[in-house]
Order: structure tokens, then C-alpha cells, then sequence
């Protein structure tokens, strides 16, 4: 057991002094996914105040500071805790001789960069849909998912308000989904880390983006905004679960955008009684009587 403890311990201050590190721009700044955040952030923030898709939406608009908050703990407080509990997990896996290569279905390790990180990206995107998918079927799952479709004025930090719940389902999926490519050496894997990001607070940002023929392909404000629609098609649970990419939608026949005026109410049925601070949402799925 306490290799196990220690384990956690390293794996916490490690993480730790990691994100302090990038708070003083002690690590490279394509490390430093702090200041990453908050320049993405910055941009897109300044996209809505110049392009505004809603033109009587507030620059602070509703829960704006709420979801800054949810921003920065999910990505930071939350990974640090987190970070411990996965270290002992690979330990536990290691006593099984389960390793990174225990699943690899290809061996990427010769392949130029481009397309290792081209893989990597298409692979984990999938494995985020899917998950996105079930986080909408099951009702035990949607109680959690409810903190992020509780957002009454879509803006970009909207992108990153979710219950922490989220990350104990999507974090060893995406594990999974990585080490379906073996030979992967993730050094540039920050150049998808930081894309991600930006798309993902385009999607949810006040600006009119669909991206001409290439929204066959990659997500965007348009589509997203109908997943977060307060009606949607009889007997659908939800539509466009795309996170980077709305091709699976596509595929799968999960799209659904019949107009683009940027009007419609979003959020979903009982949330006038969801808590609106930020304890009280991370305890619904909990504690909360289910609606």
C-alpha cells in the first residue's frame, strides 16, 4: 500500500510544482498550458466583443465569471488531485503486465510527425465523441452532464464549465484510445492539446462560424449551439455531440442544424431549478433530487 501512497504523493506535487512552474514561465512556452489557456482564452473573448453573433448579448454575459472559474479548476485544480489517483491506476495496471503497448493496434513509430499527430488527434476525438454520446444516453451520466448544458448565454469559457465527474469517464477512455497507437512519442502532443482548446472555445464562443464546406468535417459555433438547444427532435437525447471534429455526426447521423439565426433557447427541461452556484452543481449529481 504505500508504494501506492507514495505513488500519489509524487504524482500530486509533481503536477503541482509543474503548474506553478508555468504560472512563474519557469517551463517552455509550448509546455505552458496556463498561459496557453488564457491567451486562447483572450482571443476568441475578443473575436465575440468584435464579431458578436448575438448582438445583444453582454460581453460579461450570464455566468460569465462562473464558468472563467470552471476554466481553471477543471484544467488546473482538478488535474492536480487527479494526477495522483492515475499514477496509482498505472501501477496497479503494471502488476497485470497491462503496459501502453498492451492494445496497440498500429505501430506509428516510424511515421513522420504529421501524421502521428494527425492520428492521435482523429483517434482521441472519436473516443471523446463516443463518450460524449454516453454522457447524453444514460441517465446516471446525464445527471453530471446537466453543469454543462445548464448554460443559459453560450460564450467561450461555456467550453470548459463541466462536473469533474466528467474526467473520471472521459480521462481513461482517451488513456484507452492512446494506447491503441503504439510507437506514439507525444513530445508535439501539445500542438493538439492547444488546438482542442481553440476549437472547443470557438464552438461555444458568440461568434457566426461554420467553416463553409469544411463544417462536414470540423465543429463549429453553428452546429454546437443546436446541441445545446432547449428542444430538440422527438425521442433524441441529444444531437451534434462532435467535440473537434463534426464529421462523426455525419457518419453517424447525429447532426442537426435547421437554421443559423443564433436565437434559439438552449439548456433543458427543469433547469430553472438547477443550482446555479458552483458547489451546488457539483453536488446535483450526487445529493439532488433528479428532475
Amino acid at each position: 500500500m504505500s508504494k501506492y501512497l507514495d505513488a500519489f504523493a509524487n504524482a500530486f506535487m509533481g503536477t503541482l510544482d509543474w503548474t506553478w512552474k508555468s504560472i512563474l514561465f519557469e517551463v517552455p512556452w509550448y509546455n505552458n498550458y496556463f498561459y496557453g489557456l488564457i491567451v486562447i482564452s483572450l482571443f476568441v473573448w475578443g473575436l465575440e466583443i468584435a464579431f458578436p453573433w448575438r448582438k445583444n448579448q453582454k460581453i460579461f454575459r450570464k455566468d460569465f465569471w462562473l464558468d472563467a472559474f470552471y476554466m481553471f479548476f477543471n484544467f488546473f485544480a482538478f488535474a492536480i488531485v487527479i494526477s495522483g489517483v492515475y499514477e496509482m491506476l498505472g501501477l496497479l495496471f503494471g502488476e497485470f503486465n497491462i503496459t501502453a503497448k498492451s492494445f496497440a493496434l498500429i505501430n506509428m513509430s516510424s511515421w513522420p510527425m504529421w501524421a502521428q499527430l494527425l492520428v492521435f488527434f482523429v483517434i482521441l476525438d472519436f473516443v471523446q465523441w463516443f463518450t460524449h454520446v454516453l454522457l447524453h444516453r444514460y441517465e446516471f451520466l446525464w445527471q453530471f452532464h446537466k453543469v454543462h448544458h445548464s448554460v443559459k448565454e453560450m460564450g467561450f469559457a461555456a467550453h470548459l464549465r463541466y462536473h469533474w465527474m466528467e474526467n473520471v469517464l472521459y480521462k481513461p477512455l482517451k488513456t484507452f484510445g492512446v494506447m491503441l497507437i503504439g510507437g506514439f512519442e507525444p513530445e508535439q502532443a501539445y500542438i493538439v492539446h492547444f488546438v482542442t482548446i481553440a476549437i472547443g472555445h470557438l464552438n461555444h464562443a458568440n461568434i457566426k462560424l461554420s467553416w463553409g464546406v469544411f463544417k462536414y468535417i470540423l465543429n463549429n459555433p453553428v452546429m454546437h449551439l443546436y446541441h445545446h438547444a432547449y428542444n430538440l427532435p422527438e425521442g433524441r437525447y441529444g444531437m451534434n455531440y462532435g467535440i473537434s471534429l463534426s464529421l462523426w455526426d455525419y457518419i453517424f447521423k447525429t447532426d442537426y442544424v435547421p437554421e443559423d439565426s443564433g436565437t434559439i433557447e438552449i439548456g433543458f427541461k427543469g433547469d430553472d431549478k438547477f443550482p446555479q452556484d458552483f458547489v451546488g452543481q457539483n453536488l446535483y449529481g450526487f445529493v439532488k433530487k433528479r428532475q
